[in-house]
């Protein structure tokens, strides 16, 4: 198993930017993709960013692109996700999740089933 804890959340004007963090424990961080999904009041978690166990190969959300990106460090077990230009629809809870270690390769990991573990989440405020 791996245990997952989100950082980073908190409070921003529109237009600011926040970096999320995500520290693994448990097993061996790189033998998993890792990914970034959200949740906002009323509405379905839904999928922010993927990135391969490896950090060679990223995937985004179109409503996220040119403005999110998502990068690890499997020296330090903490995937991030750098947020830039935040809006008030960018308010949400953040989650990280695990998924096994092919996901990306084939070509699956924006769906919440294809993940195996979750963190708690953090949230993000955007005011206006």
């Amino acid at each position: 198993q791996v245990q997952l804890v989100e950082s980073g959340g908190g409070l921003v004007q529109a237009g600011g930017s926040l970096r999320l963090s995500c520290a693994a424990s448990g097993r061996t961080f790189d033998s998993y993709a890792m990914g970034w999904f959200r949740q906002a009041p009323g509405k379905e978690r839904e999928f922010v960013a993927v990135i391969s166990w490896v950090g060679s190969t990223t995937r985004s959300a179109d409503s996220v692109k040119g403005r999110f990106a998502i990068s690890r460090d499997n020296a330090k077990n903490t995937v991030y996700l750098q947020m830039n230009r935040l809006n008030p629809e960018d308010a949400a809870v953040y989650y990280c999740a695990a998924a096994p270690r092919g996901t990306v390769r084939r070509g699956r990991g924006l769906r919440s089933d294809d993940y195996d573990y979750w963190g708690q989440g953090t949230q993000v405020t955007v005011s206006s």
